[in-house]
């Protein structure tokens, strides 16, 4: 699959974000990061450790390291770091089969959401009203979620969803209707346990099983050749 190419009627998205630590990291870890110097002056050690360990954390959490992308275009990447939790066949409100890879998301891993393939997005979806553990089976449809539909340059379509879990409140996707995103793109992120779920056309050769360990933007999850 060719890489898209910028045009007027291609606009390519800019992805992000791009900065190492998220800037989110600094409005919500600079909280814990007072108390911490309250404690230190009030002579009060374990608080003190406690708050600045937690202000370590925050920064751990939104830290966005750079991913190097496999070379051969048909090489679907992860859109997540995480472990697998399916690898199967799914039909689509619309009748359609598709290929669906699925990663589940500790507090422990990199939340910025990348590309799997380059495309054109489409459409964007914003769904779903609850708050269930991410690896719940009822949390694919009934929790918040961002549903990406892109077109690939061959015309065809393959998704990528965001969905929050048991305390994940916030869904940053970035890119807009008419972009050009490419492969390995960061277009947003998620705060706090979540997963994504990326769905291929169904001929798309799954090259991952359930249990395994990926990392967003590096790992091959699938291989999806161009159509003859």
């Amino acid at each position: 699959m060719s890489e898209p190419t910028n045009s007027p009627e291609q606009p390519v998205f800019v992805e992000r974000p791009t900065e190492f630590v998220i800037r989110d990291a600094f409005v919500l870890g600079i909280v814990p990061l007072v108390l911490a110097g309250f404690a230190g002056l009030a002579g009060w050690p374990l608080l003190g450790f406690a708050c600045m360990g937690l202000t370590v954390f925050v920064a751990f959490f939104f830290r966005n390291p750079p991913r190097f992308l496999p070379e051969d275009e048909a090489l679907v990447v992860a859109p997540a770091d995480g472990r697998v939790l399916e690898v199967g066949e799914v039909e689509t409100e619309g009748g359609e089969k598709m290929l669906r890879i699925g990663i589940f998301l500790t507090v422990f891993n990199v939340h910025v959401n990348r590309m799997p393939l380059a495309g054109r997005v489409v459409a964007v979806e914003r769904s779903g009203s609850r708050y269930l553990a991410a690896f719940n089976r009822e949390a694919e449809k009934a929790n918040v979620r961002c549903a990406m539909t892109l077109a690939a340059a061959t015309g065809e379509r393959f998704q990528v969803v965001q969905i929050t879990g048991l305390i994940a409140r916030r869904i940053l996707c970035f890119p807009q209707v008419g972009d050009w995103v490419r492969r390995g793109d960061r277009y947003g992120y998620i705060r706090f346990g979540s997963r994504t779920d990326v769905l291929l056309p169904a001929r798309a050769e799954a090259r991952v099983r359930p249990g395994e360990w990926v990392k967003g933007g590096s790992s091959v999850v699938a291989r999806l050749e161009s159509p003859r």
